[in-house]
């Protein structure tokens, strides 16, 4: 399947975490850098879409640190040992964005909400949404990339999903065979 979209190196791709690039723990959160594990064919994934993006961003709600289950730093170090591991693939990841507020939190900077995009738009140039995909295993993360006016496809899981993305595969390495 090709998605039949003209990506060049202008294009930005925003992948969600959990589910996508790592292994997701079902209702759990990664807390060590030992329980974060690769999804099968996400490294070579990751090293053609460095060829293929001007910019490849991690979008990633993680509340786990407002309920005091992690230290902000010691996600940022989960971040920084990820982005390593890709970089000596092959790949890169341009910037990382947590957001670390409850659900309910009435200011809340999570997806499905826009802030993350918005902040990436701000501090890298030449950001434009109409040429962005979304990648994601759950409906707040298609809902996140559709507000945003983004090619959505989703990473099929064990999550239900009643969002209506462009595009579904079952790994983000069937995915970067379409491209």
């Amino acid at each position: 399947m090709s998605l039949r979209l003209s990506i060049d190196a202008s294009w930005t791709l925003f992948l969600d975490r959990d589910g996508v690039i790592n292994e997701r723990l079902i209702n759990d959160y990664v807390l060590k850098q030992n329980e974060f594990v690769f999804c099968d064919g996400a490294l070579k994934a990751l090293e053609k879409f460095n060829a293929c993006f001007k910019y490849v961003i991690v979008v990633t709600n993680q509340q786990c640190v407002a309920k005091g289950l992690i230290m902000k730093e010691d996600l940022d170090l989960i971040h920084q040992n990820m982005s390593e591991k890709i970089r000596l693939s092959g790949g890169l990841i341009t910037k990382v964005f947590a957001a670390t507020e409850l659900k309910e939190d009435p200011l809340s900077t999570r997806k499905p909400n826009s802030y993350m995009a918005i902040q990436a738009q701000k501090e890298l140039e030449g950001i434009d949404f109409s040429k962005s995909i979304m990648v994601g295993d759950t409906d707040s993360d298609i809902e996140f990339g559709k507000r945003l006016g983004m090619t959505t496809v989703l990473i099929e899981s064990s999550e239900k999903c009643i969002s209506s993305p462009d595009f579904r595969f079952a790994t983000l390495y069937d995915f970067s065979l379409a491209i």
